[in-house]
């Protein structure tokens, strides 16, 4: 039985199966656990038609700055959303359709941060003015909002920082889930790996992520000069955001490939058979981003049974237990721009990859504790009622 009869409308730009992203995968597992816990649950999205949501392509006005297409685009899904009681979005690429859609149907608006825009500077490289748009949009929904869910505790406090007017009352916490039955330990056979010139007999660093300034790709590269020579690492890694940050990857890549070391970068997205399988024979995921509101990735490698080092930024600590499920590394955000903390930072976090790969059994159980943790804390079941009851209070409030 629902424990509502609300109708509650989704809007986002990620929706399965087209995600590139951790919101994709929260939106998809999200609705899903809604599902029977509602009257009735709609979902528009963005780009191409899919199964499951209504999606609204991102062309008009055509040739313009991609932010000014994302706009429009919210204008189509605002207008789409009918005999709502509340409706719900996603990122600020649906935050003002979302604003919208509740000002036009006086009904209450929930957001949920999944990141914020004043802490992602490096953005202007690929919007240009369209950076001021996107920042524009998320902070008018956000300061509107009958109520923000921030992903982690971290979140919540970054929230509020950088929208002071924000009441801190209508700021919930609920972290991103995992879906365990989905992620497991999965050994299976070596023969995608071997494809991919990895051995099985010799420790494995594993990231997975896009190459953004963001997740700290080129850190990572950096750091490997630093690993144990039998040490491979293995970059599952789509395509650069930008020609800057594609060739200051690429100079960091070819570096690493020079000393002769064992590093791949597959560029192809993989399916998620093949994602789980990497995960569970990975001896430690690598996950060294300077900004990350939760880190869903984490959560999949844990689930996987693998050991994580990772940067102790946003909501990372809330995931990755330092000493039971993982290693983290200090970062400072406000030494972004300092060649020489950046460069001890890498050290740094090269020295917890080596003791984990020169320590297997440490490394193993970490990744048991790991997936216990997962399963403890982070059910999308109790997500998703978490979710409800910011529902509840939402309704309630613009009731009263």
């Amino acid at each position: 039985m629902p424990a509502m009869t609300l109708s509650v409308s989704v809007l986002s730009r990620e929706y399965p199966p087209f995600i590139y992203g951790g919101a994709g995968v929260h939106v998809g597992q999200l609705v899903r656990h809604l599902t029977p816990l509602v009257g009735r649950i709609d979902v528009h999205c963005m780009g191409e038609p899919r199964p499951g949501a209504v999606a609204h392509a991102e062309d008009y006005p055509a040739g313009a700055n991609p932010a000014y297409r994302v706009l429009g685009a919210d204008i189509a899904m605002a207008a789409a959303v009918q005999g709502a009681d509340i409706v719900h979005s996603h990122t600020w690429y649906a935050n003002l359709a979302g604003l919208l859609a509740g000002q036009f149907n006086a009904i209450p608006h929930v957001v949920t941060a999944h990141s914020l825009e004043p802490h992602r500077p490096w953005k202007a490289e690929q919007l240009g003015g369209g950076y001021r748009l996107s920042s524009w949009a998320e902070r008018t929904a956000f300061l509107a909002a009958d109520a923000v869910i921030a992903v982690s505790a971290g979140m919540r406090q970054a929230v509020l920082a950088s929208y002071s007017g924000l009441d801190p009352a209508k700021v919930h916490v609920v972290h991103n889930g995992i879906d365990t039955a989905e992620f497991y330990p999965d050994p299976a056979d070596d023969s995608q790996l071997a494809a991919w010139g990895i051995s099985p007999d010799r420790p494995l660093v594993v990231f997975v992520g896009r190459v953004t300034r963001q997740k700290g790709l080129v850190h990572l590269v950096r750091a490997a000069r630093q690993l144990d020579p039998e040490t491979q690492l293995l970059l599952l890694a789509g395509a650069p955001d930008t020609p800057e940050i594609a060739a200051e990857f690429e100079g960091a890549f070819a570096a690493l490939k020079s000393t002769g070391r064992t590093v791949v970068w597959v560029r192809e997205m993989v399916s998620r058979e093949i994602l789980r399988q990497t995960l569970t024979r990975a001896t430690v995921f690598a996950c060294p981003s300077v900004y990350e509101p939760l880190g869903i990735v984490n959560l999949e490698a844990m689930a996987c049974q693998t050991a994580v080092v990772a940067s102790a930024v946003g909501g990372i600590p809330e995931v990755v237990a330092d000493g039971e499920t993982g290693l983290l590394v200090p970062y400072e955000p406000q030494a972004a721009d300092d060649p020489v903390y950046l460069a001890a930072f890498e050290a740094a976090f090269a020295e917890r990859l080596n003791e984990l790969t020169r320590d297997p059994e440490r490394a193993a159980q970490f990744g048991r504790a790991g997936r216990q943790r997962c399963i403890d804390h982070f059910d999308w079941a109790r997500i998703a009622r978490q979710t409800v009851d910011v529902y509840e209070q939402a309704v309630a409030a613009r009731a009263a």
